[in-house]
């Protein structure tokens, strides 16, 4: 297995690190290449997505990419190179999962449409400079190809999807969404389906998670609702997500940057480790079945290993239950309450995961 890391910007090195080493002791026969993006690489190449490092990504089985530090005001020629990633790789699918491991009946994914809406950055300063306009940017075939992909997780889990909206008042481009997504979903009868205004949902996934099963909906309001939705998984320090895509995939930790950390080695690994433990399952097959004979899915997945023990899927199980046994007992970096360091969430980790290869 060929693994691009991405580390990106301020805590980004320190958690690829970590998830580096941990993938590293699963699967001692992969090989690495780490490439640059973000805004340390624009400042040093006048591009935050290098064209190598597109080239890296598009020849890896699997990205692992860290944060970037993107400017909150406007830079010439900056563009937010995981913006870019998603767009160039085509990863239209970005799977944010859910669940409190001490709290069961609490395990929802959010399914977000990650190729357009706002994010496709069509804004405009009008002459005046007194007026913004950014353009909205929906489509059929983005909806339509989105909740398929809602539709078969949800056939693989509880059966009930939600489908996420404001089309009362974005009546023409959240219209589409919904009249897209309704359409897919009636093709699923076993299935059963609502749909929601996303403030609406939004106070659902803060209050009334267990409701929940999957979660379809646009670019923006799917990160929204995600970032709400980690805060029952313990914050954003745990907080991991899949990018997918026909031929490519990119794992990523939800939680960005952090400068204010970065370099103090406190932040949380778990999240990046647990972009592995996605890589892992996701390599394993888990994703739906129906891909499996269709042949623009040849360059996805990897031929699992023919022993079970070194598996894709066992060594994710394996991971895993490495990861919830850190979750629960420790140790802890401080955003979780306790004063352990990243070294030292990883180095349990590793003991974890070596105890089990010694049974």
């Amino acid at each position: 297995m060929h693994i691009c890391i991405i580390p990106g910007d301020g805590i980004g090195p320190e958690v690829m690190g970590a998830a580096r080493r941990v993938l590293a002791a699963l699967a001692p026969e992969t090989t690495f290449v780490e490439a640059e993006a973000g805004w340390e690489a624009f400042q040093r190449h006048g591009t935050a997505l290098p064209e190598a490092t597109l080239a890296a990504a598009r020849a890896a089985d699997a990205i692992l990419f860290g944060a970037v530090a993107s400017p909150s005001h406007v830079v010439p020629g900056y563009r937010s190179p995981i913006v870019q990633l998603r767009r160039a790789l085509d990863l239209y699918a970005n799977i944010r999962p859910t669940f409190a491991i001490q709290r069961p009946e609490i395990d929802f994914v959010v399914v977000r449409e990650n190729t357009e809406d706002l994010y496709v950055g069509r804004e405009r300063l009008e002459d005046d400079g007194d007026t913004a306009i950014a353009e909205r940017l929906i489509t059929r075939r983005a909806s339509e190809r989105i909740t398929r992909v809602a539709c078969e997780l949800a056939q693989q889990r509880r059966g009930k999807l939600t489908i996420v909206h404001k089309a009362n008042v974005l009546r023409v481009s959240d219209g589409l969404f919904r009249q897209s997504a309704l359409a897919v979903a009636a093709q699923y009868a076993e299935l059963v389906v609502d749909e929601l205004l996303v403030d609406v949902a939004a106070m659902h996934v803060a209050q009334s998670p267990q409701r929940f099963d999957v979660l379809v909906t646009t670019n923006m309001f799917g990160d929204i609702l995600s970032d709400i939705a980690c805060i029952h998984s313990g914050g954003l320090g745990l907080a991991s997500s899949a990018n997918l895509g026909e031929t490519h995939a990119l794992f990523e930790p939800v939680h960005g940057a952090a400068p204010d950390i970065a370099g103090k080695d406190v932040a949380n690994p778990l999240a990046a480790i647990g972009c592995v433990a996605m890589l892992l399952e996701q390599k394993s097959g888990v994703r739906s079945q129906e891909l499996e004979d269709d042949e623009q899915d040849s360059g996805f997945r990897i031929q699992d290993s023919e022993d079970p023990t070194r598996s894709f899927a066992n060594m994710g199980a394996q991971l895993r239950a490495a990861l919830c046994a850190v979750t629960i007992h420790g140790p802890h970096t401080p955003d979780l309450g306790g004063n352990a360091t990243t070294n030292d969430v990883t180095e349990a980790m590793l003991a974890i995961l070596q105890r089990g290869n010694d049974r």
